[in-house]
């Protein structure tokens, strides 16, 4: 064989190393390639600002004086925050277990005694009950009242009387201050 005619380019070897380098070349760049066009896509999938921002809600308890009440919005649910007073609290912590559909003491339902954090949203067909306004009619329990069905919740949230088969569901929140609660 002549020495130009070497099956791999040349007789020293240097025909493999530039192979080598090319066929790693090649692949880096494809690699990077296929990551610069994935990325958006995977990016994608993280969830929106707004979504984020839905996460999670904060509630300055300051302004709520005792026995008032607010409402905030979470994820789209309304979220019912009550200052209870410590009659309330002393006649929800009373209240036999033997009368209650869905028999839950009131400690397992609050963090702090005066804070009752539920979401606004009856157990029966998922109507907003009244009660969380001055005005509105409280049930016979002086908790919150269902008038598309006739559900009565104590103060503690739970159902007293009605078609509603479970208490109002206590959401996910923690205290991050004396007067700031984070729910969600």
């Amino acid at each position: 064989m002549a020495p130009g005619n070497a099956p791999h380019g040349g007789g020293d070897g240097t025909g493999s190393t530039r192979r080598d380098f090319l066929t790693l070349s090649t692949t880096a760049f494809a690699a990077v390639g296929v990551g610069a066009i994935a990325w958006p896509f995977v990016s994608s999938m993280n969830p929106a600002r707004d979504v984020l921002a839905l996460a999670s809600t904060e509630v300055d308890l300051t302004p709520i004086a005792a026995g008032q009440a607010v409402t905030v919005v979470w994820r789209g649910k309304p979220v019912f925050v009550r200052h209870r007073t410590a009659d309330e609290v002393r006649i929800a912590r009373e209240t036999p277990l033997s009368e209650l559909k869905d028999p839950q003491p009131d400690q397992a339902r609050v963090k702090r005694d005066q804070w009752l954090v539920v979401l606004g949203v009856c157990t029966h067909l998922g109507c907003v009950p009244l009660g969380q306004k001055p005005t509105d009619a409280r049930g016979n329990y002086n908790g919150w009242f269902c008038p598309c069905h006739g559900s009565h919740y104590d103060t503690s949230g739970r159902i007293r009387l009605g078609p509603a088969p479970t208490n109002l569901a206590v959401p996910e929140y923690a205290f991050t201050s004396p007067t700031q609660i984070r729910i969600g």
